[in-house]
């Protein structure tokens, strides 16, 4: 690929230093995926500016009509704190009529709200778990069909908020009040779901028209499935010390069957084409221990740091981290979007 004038849009505060000197591993964690893409970018022989992005477009409106990027390299996953408005942000690089990296506006709205996203899910035979959706402000009324344990989120947010061990209830009680935490606390509607028992997979997706699945990858809970719900906790997620104690690990998902690894890729083609995805992503599955496969969640544009579940992915399939890079920014210029079909 020839050198490109490349915009790499981050959050305000991800905005990356040129060096790790100095820094705790806490607070490289930070900002580590910002770091890693500027830094590879760059050694690819691209020309790179980094824009931070907050609660207003003004910048980059301006760094667009100023500069003429060939591509816009998007790692915003929010705009003025609020996760379902990154689709916003895009939907203006449309209009703009500026490539760009990563998810259309339409996949990003449809796979943000988790509720919609389940329907549209089940209304295509994708097996999900049974579901019910509690409203801000609405009087609770649990549904008959719902079978303890029940786990309970947040109906928008991600990378695990609101999550913990007692996310997973066994009562009514306690449904009652991780409900009332998920409106108080985390301030957004609650998803209730049948929480299922078994393997937690990944699998990663690329494409626009024609779409690759990268190899299955597990999150292994190692001891805290003793004893405790075997969830993916903020602790499990970026806990490093919570990590090395339990012995949880991501890796290859290994001893899985062929007709197993199939479904798998099977489902992931058909989840990624029912809610409109392009770019990336991520398909969250569960397995349990008969076989029986369930999506959790798809997870459009997941975390890119050379160190995370998605790179290693692309590795184990012979993609390195520069090369998926490279990859992702072909996918951003060749997407048609609607200005280039000549809508309008």
């Amino acid at each position: 690929m020839k050198s490109l004038r490349i915009l790499l849009v981050v959050h305000q505060s991800l905005v990356p230093p040129t060096s790790l000197e100095g820094y705790t591993a806490q607070q490289i964690d930070e900002w580590r995926t910002e770091y890693d893409v500027i830094r590879n970018l760059r050694s690819l022989g691209h020309e790179v500016q980094c824009l931070g992005v907050m609660d207003s477009l003004t910048e980059l409106r301006a760094a667009i009509t100023d500069w003429h990027p060939d591509v816009v390299f998007n790692l915003l996953e929010e705009f003025n704190g609020i996760v379902t408005y990154d689709q916003h942000v895009v939907a203006f690089l449309e209009l703009m009529q500026q490539p760009y990296t990563g998810c259309n506006p339409r996949g990003l709205l449809l796979s943000r709200d988790k509720p919609l996203s389940k329907r549209l899910l089940t209304s295509h035979r994708i097996p999900t778990p049974q579901f019910a959706v509690f409203r801000k402000g609405v009087k609770t009324r649990v549904p008959a069909g719902l079978r303890y344990p029940l786990f309970v989120k947040s109906a928008t947010e991600d990378a695990s908020l609101g999550i913990a061990q007692a996310s997973v209830v066994e009562t009514p009680q306690q449904l009652q009040d991780r409900i009332a935490f998920i409106h108080g606390q985390v301030g957004t509607d609650a998803l209730v779901e049948e929480y299922i028992a078994g393997r937690e997979v990944y699998v990663g997706v690329l494409g626009n028209e024609r779409i690759t699945c990268l190899p299955p990858w597990e999150l292994s809970f190692g001891s805290m499935g003793e004893g405790q719900s075997a969830i993916a906790t903020r602790k499990v997620k970026w806990d490093r010390k919570y990590q090395q104690r339990h012995g949880i690990t991501r890796a290859a998902a290994l001893d899985l069957p062929a007709p197993l690894k199939a479904t798998l890729d099977r489902l992931s083609r058909r989840i990624y084409r029912a809610l409109g995805l392009s770019g990336y992503a991520r398909m969250d599955f569960r397995v349990r221990d008969d076989g029986q496969v369930f999506v959790l969640e798809a997870n459009a544009n997941p975390c890119l740091a050379e160190v995370e579940d998605f790179a290693q992915s692309a590795l184990s399939a012979g993609i390195g981290y520069p090369q998926l890079l490279q990859r992702l920014l072909q996918l951003g210029i060749q997407y048609k979007a609607e200005w280039r079909a000549g809508y309008g």
